[in-house]
């Protein structure tokens, strides 16, 4: 008790805060005009500041959904340039695939090359006329290498070109204004893309 109190003659004054009745053990209702205090600044607290910097779960959700629904033309250009490099990359390694593919199979095909270069010396000689056997077989061998994709080039009569025909001989001609093969001595194959031999030619010369 203060000298005020005991000055005025008032009693003190005691407020029970207890949330428990102690003789009832019943919750006790706050009465009118009370609130509590602590909650309220606790949810002060727990509230974002108006016009506050903090970003929340709920803030960086909605900033991804709409960047996801209308992206910015920054991603925009980085989508398009990470696709193509994709493209590129997947296109890339198809094409070496098939290379790899076709030179697996020219390996294996290169050893019938003698056999083939027999069988166009027997044609030249008329060995391959009518349906005998030897030409029926040689037939179905033609066939079956170019199911696995051997072509044969250097024929008489084209421009001679030193990336598929090697010239074993040359001979100056007035018929010709090009070189120009005169003759085939041996077929040149490919297989695809991979060369596996070039065509061995006779060359006609334009006359100086």
């Amino acid at each position: 008790m203060t000298d005020e109190q005991n000055q005025n003659g008032e009693e003190p004054v005691i407020r029970d805060k207890r949330k428990i009745d102690p003789e009832t053990g019943a919750v006790r209702e706050p009465a009118a005009g009370e609130t509590d205090a602590p909650a309220e600044a606790s949810a002060e607290a727990s509230a974002p500041a108006e016009g506050g910097d903090d970003l929340f779960v709920e803030d960086i959700l909605n900033a991804a959904n709409a960047e996801a629904q209308e992206p910015s033309d920054e991603h925009l250009a980085d989508l398009k340039r990470v696709t193509a490099e994709y493209a590129n990359y997947r296109k890339r390694t198809e094409q070496n695939r098939e290379l790899e593919r076709e030179r697996a199979v020219g390996q294996a095909v290169a050893v019938l090359l003698p056999v083939l270069d027999d069988l166009d010396r027997a044609e030249k000689h008329g060995d391959l006329e009518g349906d005998s056997a030897f030409a029926t077989i040689a037939a179905k061998l033609r066939g079956a290498t170019e199911k696995l994709g051997l072509s044969r080039f250097g024929e008489v009569g084209e421009p001679f070109d030193p990336q598929l025909h090697e010239a074993i001989f040359q001979q100056p001609s007035a018929d010709v204004e090009v070189d120009t093969v005169a003759d085939v001595v041996e077929t040149g194959y490919q297989l695809g893309s991979v060369q596996l031999r070039p065509a061995k030619v006779v060359v006609k010369t334009p006359q100086a």
